[in-house]
This record gives C-alpha cells, sequence and structure tokens, in this order.
C-alpha cells in the first residue's frame, strides 16, 4: 500500500479562511466512538464541582480521514517535542485526577 506522494505530482497547498466570528473552544476532554462507516469525536470540558461535562463540538470522519488526522497530530506531536521537550504522561494516575484531586466544589451560599 503505498501512502507516500504520487511521483511527478506537487502537493496542492491547503487554504483554510477562518470566519471572523469563529469561536476557539478549550477542550480537555474527549470521548471517541465508532460505527462501521465512521468515527465520532466529542470534545468536552470538564470542570470541577460540574458534572456532567458539556460537549462543546462533534466531529465526524471517515475511517480513513481520521487515520490521516492521526497521522498528522503524531507528526505534528512529534515537531512539538522536538522543539519544546517530551511531553510527559501520568502513568499511576487518572487525567481527570490529576488535574482536578485537590479542587473542592465551591461551597453553598449561607441562607440569610
Amino acid at each position: 500500500m503505498n501512502e507516500g506522494p504520487t511521483p511527478g505530482r506537487k502537493p496542492i497547498p491547503l487554504m483554510l479562511q477562518l470566519p471572523p466570528e469563529l469561536q476557539a473552544l478549550y477542550a480537555n476532554v474527549a470521548r471517541i466512538s465508532h460505527s462501521p462507516a465512521e468515527l465520532i469525536f466529542d470534545f468536552a470540558c470538564m470542570l470541577p464541582g460540574k458534572a456532567p461535562a458539556d460537549v462543546l463540538t462533534r466531529l465526524i470522519m471517515s475511517p480513513m480521514g481520521a487515520k490521516m488526522f492521526y497521522r498528522a497530530l503524531g507528526e505534528n506531536l512529534a515537531r512539538y517535542e522536538a522543539a519544546f521537550g517530551e511531553i510527559s504522561i501520568p502513568q499511576e494516575h487518572t487525567l481527570a485526577g490529576d488535574l482536578f484531586r485537590n479542587i473542592q466544589p465551591p461551597e453553598p451560599p449561607e441562607k440569610a
């Protein structure tokens, strides 16, 4: 299976235009599910004391598109680590536990 560029063909640069009203969202949780025809990525933001986490966006991709995204993400993470150092992932704890274990939900307001 040839996954490289076709000899003699120059890659076409990808041009994207961001609409002025586009909002950038922060997600610290991703859930991935799939069917035979597609992969579904739900991105959410989990905040301490707030459950459930609100899904901010859902991205649906074909298996081929998801595999190409996976490859591009790996290449970009490798470049990031080459520039800024290795990204360490905790092995003994969950990410949510490491982020939120010492954070307590806010106290309810006192009744007057």
